[in-house]
């Protein structure tokens, strides 16, 4: 429950495609070195909002990647948030550019479109939008969305918006509807179809846009093959499965909730999530992340995230918590969450206030 990885999609059709293309001995050919071209109807139908053709990358994790480097430079600024996923950050500061942290772990724990205005300066070259955002779970009203992308569009800025998890989402909008020539869509077939150790992924832009991020690409000869096929068979069947990982996913979310409720000095900053993750409280506790994930993970086999991953600022409070799990996982961190506090608090008790 520490990576945000989805284990509720049924395997079938992608068991099958897969069984079938290495039967067929496929993984000897390169790929179209632009990706297969259903596959690619696939993403686009998926992503119709955009009416732009996906680029194919090596994950979403590639996709920011070539982002960074090949739009920021250094110099530049980039409104961001912490917590955030720090992964991009860290590729901003390859680039040479820098982030403006806007701190978020307060109501409504997400940017707004006042105070993204408020930090842009005559550096800032682009706008980080995640949505949902990781590892808070929060989600952008339609409303919001629009207002962050006039400002790209109105103070001529990138705009980054990570859509990683918005089938988890309801009601989830896409930037790319509002500012068409600023937005980068960065999207990803990890989260919602259960795919992450396969690595596919890739970005929506202008054509104009693309062509400059794709300088920085490193599959010219094509991204795996097998990752296609499996993602093809996802695409394929999606619309038969996904309502039931979504609701599943929620149903984790409230037992989550329900166990947190009881465990003193813990508390969800963002319930419902939009994600399929949340951030559990723990700064009341006078506990680390550090010992709450070592304490589940070494004595009962259940893997949480230290919040030291995700914010340099408040990192110290939480811990980052995945569901899109079978229930029967959730259930062991039901009964392990409360025992391994409980046990962390009796060897090292907190001091009472005088």
């Amino acid at each position: 429950m520490s990576q945000n990885t989805n284990h509720l999609v049924p395997p079938g059709a992608i068991h099958r495609a897969l069984d079938e293309a290495i039967r067929e001995r496929r993984y000897e050919l390169y790929p179209v070195a632009t990706g297969d071209p259903e596959l690619l109807d696939l993403i686009a139908r998926d992503f119709a909002a955009t009416r732009q053709r996906p680029f194919l990358t090596g994950g979403g994790t590639e996709a920011l990647y070539m982002t960074m480097r090949a739009l920021l430079g250094p110099g530049d600024e980039v409104v961001a948030s912490d917590p955030s996923y720090l992964i991009i950050h860290r590729f901003v500061e390859l680039s040479g550019a820098r982030t403006q942290n806007l701190d978020i772990y307060a109501p409504p724990y997400r940017l707004t479109a006042e105070r993204v205005h408020e930090a842009i300066g005559p550096r800032t070259k682009m706008i980080l939008l995640i949505d949902p955002l990781n590892p808070l779970g929060s989600g952008y009203p339609r409303e919001e969305v629009r207002a962050i992308a006039e400002i790209a569009h109105d103070r001529h800025l990138y705009l980054l918006n990570d859509v990683t998890y918005r089938d988890f989402s309801e009601g989830h909008a896409l930037a790319a509807e509002f500012a068409p020539e600023e937005t980068i869509t960065v999207w990803s077939v990890s989260k919602n179809c259960g795919l992450a150790g396969l690595r596919i992924g890739g970005f929506f832009a202008s054509p104009e846009l693309a062509r400059t991020i794709a300088r920085y690409n490193t599959n010219d000869l094509g991204v795996n093959i097998l990752a296609q096929v499996a993602a093809r068979a996802a695409l394929e069947t999606k619309s038969t499965w996904i309502d039931e990982v979504v609701r599943q996913t929620r149903a984790n979310a409230a037992r989550l909730r329900d166990v947190v409720a009881h465990v003193p000095g813990t508390s969800l900053p963002v319930y419902p999530s939009h994600a399929n993750m949340t951030a559990i409280d723990i700064a009341e506790t006078g506990l680390t992340p550090e010992a709450v994930q070592a304490e589940l993970l070494f004595r009962h086999k259940v893997f949480v995230r230290a919040g030291t991953y995700l914010s340099p600022k408040f990192g110290p409070r939480f811990v980052r918590v995945s569901f899109s799990n079978p229930p029967a996982d959730v259930e062991r961190f039901a009964a392990a969450f409360p025992e391994s506090l409980a046990a962390l608090r009796r060897a090292s008790p907190v001091p009472r206030a005088a």
